[in-house]
């Protein structure tokens, strides 16, 4: 989920989701779930975003805050609003914090500030990040052995402070993209056609995976998610809960028993058997709600990951959907999203989210899944597209974009932005 600053790890690279292969490798770039230090979720686009059409029309009572006139002319559709787990005690309205953040004093203070003032009520923090550490001291036995961990906060004090005021603390776990076990734990790894690690070439960097279809990497991850509700978190977020795409990266799949959806889903299942009563959640590419199959061959499609786990976050940032120019975050021609043709998406916040999020929803409906669905929305300026095809994001576009999940049917939202440089005048008092 993140805006745009570039990640170390990754060199000089850019980000942003463009059309077919590119799309899918600009969001590998830009990060799925999302980059902790880039403002860019990667999420791959397909060269025209597809969905059904689906006609509904936004409550009355909740109007766009985008002229009517630029609203594609539509159907009342009635559609049962989600309904949360029993378990569940707050709508989320949250926000992805650094590491940098939330192990600064002053600066956890002043997050703890804005959820005392106003609507939000949640923050997501790093568990294990985008380099393969847990970001505090653990006793996760293979990650000790591999000094996979740095003290980047203290976790009791953090989730304490968070707790003490009321505010739910989402953990987040990168899964399988990891540039730090695979190297040292070689038989837990994807590997290239010779047999050797599996490294993703992705700008000056080469980042390893741990493999998705082996029990003993999805261990890794559980163990350390056990860690962290030990610890008080109230929730695991699953971030690059898939394989690497197959479009731009090529790796040994000839030992795969079965399709790669099966084995996401299969570590979901083990994640919820060994933890009994968690609240689970998945960042999951944007184009994943509008393509059907397994686009760019990463193991999600809306239907599977939605079968047992608890939330889905698609990362839909209006940045990320290809633009219609010759850049790399476009594919000469836009995208289509239910039956609307959008030329520079991320001109077009409350749109994109809102006709996202209907076909998404029909999606769910039809497979008869009752999972809830909590959007990544954007929370910065995309300076990197070309001039003409970004506005600045500012109150209006945060709020445009909340509207737009209200008026979608759904209740729940999280904003991104890497440098925590969140327009804090968009969320309301309370």
């Amino acid at each position: 989920m993140r805006e745009r600053r570039l990640n170390p790890i990754l060199g000089i690279i850019i980000i942003i989701v463009g059309g077919c292969a590119i799309g899918i490798l600009l969001s590998m770039l830009i990060n799925d779930g999302q980059n902790a230090n880039n403002n860019v979720h990667i999420s791959p686009t397909p060269t025209q975003a597809i969905g059904e059409n689906i006609q509904s029309t936004p409550s009355p009572t909740s109007p766009p805050t985008v002229a009517p006139t630029s609203e594609p002319t539509v159907s009342p559709t009635p559609s049962p609003t989600p309904t949360p787990l029993p378990t569940a005690s707050i709508k989320v309205k949250g926000l992805y914090l650094t590491t940098n953040t939330v192990g600064n004093p002053s600066r956890l203070q002043h997050f703890i500030d804005l959820a005392n003032k106003t609507e939000i009520n949640s923050y997501v923090i790093d568990v294990k990040d985008d380099y393969g550490k847990i970001c505090y001291e653990t006793q996760v036995p293979l990650a000790l052995k591999h000094d996979a961990w740095d003290k980047l906060y203290d976790v009791k004090e953090v989730i304490k402070k968070l707790h003490d005021n009321n505010i739910k603390v989402i953990g987040r776990v990168v899964c399988f993209s990891d540039p730090l076990m695979p190297l040292k734990e070689p038989d837990m790894s994807l590997k290239n056609n010779s047999g050797g690690v599996f490294k993703a070439p992705i700008g000056n960097s080469h980042l390893a995976w741990l493999d998705p279809s082996k029990e003993e990497a999805w261990q890794y991850i559980i163990d350390i998610a056990e860690e962290a509700l030990s610890l008080g978190f109230d929730e695991i977020q699953y971030d690059y809960v898939r394989f690497p795409e197959t479009t731009n990266f090529k790796y040994d799949m000839s030992y795969f028993e079965k399709e790669k959806s099966e084995y996401i889903d299969g570590f979901i299942k083990a994640s919820l058997d060994q933890m009994p009563g968690i609240k689970l959640s998945a960042d999951i590419f944007g184009s994943v709600c509008l393509q059907r199959g397994d686009a760019g061959g990463i193991g999600q499609t809306l239907e599977s990951i939605s079968e047992r786990i608890h939330y889905i976050s698609p990362m839909i940032y209006p940045s990320h959907y290809a633009n219609d120019s010759n850049h790399y975050s476009g594919n000469g021609v836009g995208t289509n999203i239910n039956g609307t043709h959008y030329p520079k998406p991320d001109l077009e916040p409350y749109k994109i989210i809102y006709n996202a999020l209907l076909v998404t929803k029909q999606r769910l409906e039809n497979a008869g899944h009752d999972v809830q669905v909590r959007p990544y929305l954007q929370g910065f300026t995309a300076t990197y597209l070309p001039e003409g095809y970004y506005i600045e994001y500012g109150v209006e576009q945060y709020r445009d974009q909340i509207q737009a999940v209200y008026d979608a049917g759904y209740s729940e939202w999280i904003f991104w932005n890497s440098g925590n440089n969140y327009i804090e005048g968009a969320f309301l008092p309370e």
